[in-house]
């Protein structure tokens, strides 16, 4: 409970997530974000703090539940894998996922707790996106993004 900021990076989420669990590195992860303490990450390691995310751990994308400090669902790689933008709208749509973001490479998503405080982005074109089912299909909505030399 030292540390200024815990950065995880991407992996095998599944594989993660067990083995955090087995170990009881999900109550220490929650504790430390209960104090305060910045959790970051990339692929693996942001998915890991919503209720739950779209993942490629199993082989093919689908969904995963997760740690659920941060409420709804993920998606990264959402420009840079061509199935992931089309199986997450799927997942989406068929209610096996909530409502949730999706993040381009090179964006991310800054929470304050619990709550979505901006979006910033390394990479000119990178978006952030809320993606919401709307009962037939998934629909999706570009946030705006600070650019990390505005910040």
């Amino acid at each position: 409970m030292d540390k200024d900021i815990i950065y995880v990076g991407g992996g095998n989420t599944r594989n993660m997530l067990v083995l955090w669990k087995e170990w009881g590195l999900d109550r220490i992860l929650r504790e430390a974000w209960e104090n305060g303490i910045i959790l970051a990450g990339l692929s693996a390691g942001a998915i890991c703090w919503f209720e739950e995310g779209v993942t490629d751990s199993m082989g093919e994308l689908t969904e995963l539940k997760a740690l659920g400090f941060l409420p709804g669902s993920f998606c990264p790689h959402y420009d840079g894998e061509k199935d992931r933008r089309p199986a997450y709208h799927r997942l989406i749509s068929e209610k096996k996922l909530q409502d949730g973001y999706a993040a381009d490479d090179g964006a991310a998503l800054h929470y304050r707790g619990d709550q979505l405080f901006r979006t910033v982005s390394s990479r000119a074109n990178a978006g952030v996106y809320h993606v919401y089912g709307t009962g037939v299909s998934a629909e999706e909505t570009e946030l705006n993004i600070l650019k990390l030399s505005e910040c």
